[in-house]
């Protein structure tokens, strides 16, 4: 991979967000920063990072590495990282499209210009990479959406979107791990749990995880 121009922006004063996206997603660019996430993490004064779909959050104690240090090291990093692969777990999650809990499935198919057999044929067909986790406990960022069935997110977030909801938001799939707000829109649901706390480690799924997505049933 030809590496791109990143942008580094201060984010308050003990941390730092690495931005390496060049418009649309890509995968080759995360494969890179997973590599180098791994690498961030080695350097003195860091105290956490935060994967992101084509960006990384490096927190950091100033009293140890003020920010012009680290981002000499991150470019540098940057310069030297090479695409990492992970031999993640294959994951089969069964989804109840349409009815009560998949409120959008129509107006889905509407945006897409298909019917919705069509889409959710579409949905279940792809093999889906988890890139990144995080925005709420468990909260997986799946690649690999057809571009054909890619739609912006709402304007207005929707309160209280039930945990084990099958969701997309712009050209991005997912499933709530937790009930919470989300502005994605609702396809289904699945009974698969993705998160609880008691268990190690909490989250089912983690980077470098395929998933596909089954047909369980399909209500309009």
């Amino acid at each position: 991979m030809q590496k791109t121009a990143i942008r580094i922006s201060q984010s308050g004063s003990g941390a730092l967000l690495l931005d390496a996206a060049v418009g649309a997603f890509s995968d080759d660019v995360q494969h890179h920063l997973w590599e180098m996430d791994d690498r961030i993490r080695d350097v003195p004064g860091v105290i956490e990072t935060a994967l992101g779909m084509n960006n990384v959050l490096v927190i950091h104690d100033p009293l140890l590495i003020n920010a012009v240090e680290l981002e000499r090291i991150l470019r540098s990093l940057w310069l030297r990282a090479q695409a990492k692969r992970i031999a993640g777990t294959i994951h089969t999650l069964a989804v109840f499209y349409g009815g009560d809990r998949g409120e959008d499935l129509l107006a889905w198919a509407e945006h897409c210009r298909m019917t919705v057999q069509e889409v959710v044929q579409r949905h279940t067909s792809g093999i889906y990479t988890v890139a990144a986790i995080g925005g709420m406990p468990g909260f997986p960022y799946l690649s690999g959406l057809d571009p054909a069935l890619a739609w912006p997110r709402r304007a207005i977030p929707k309160s209280g979107v039930m945990e084990g909801s099958v969701i997309i938001g712009a050209g991005q799939a997912s499933v709530m791990p937790i009930t919470a707000p989300s502005g994605w829109h609702i396809l289904g649901h699945t009974n698969t749990g993705l998160f609880d706390p008691s268990k190690d480690p909490p989250a089912l799924l983690q980077v470098g995880d395929t998933v596909r997505f089954a047909i369980a049933a399909v209500v309009i």
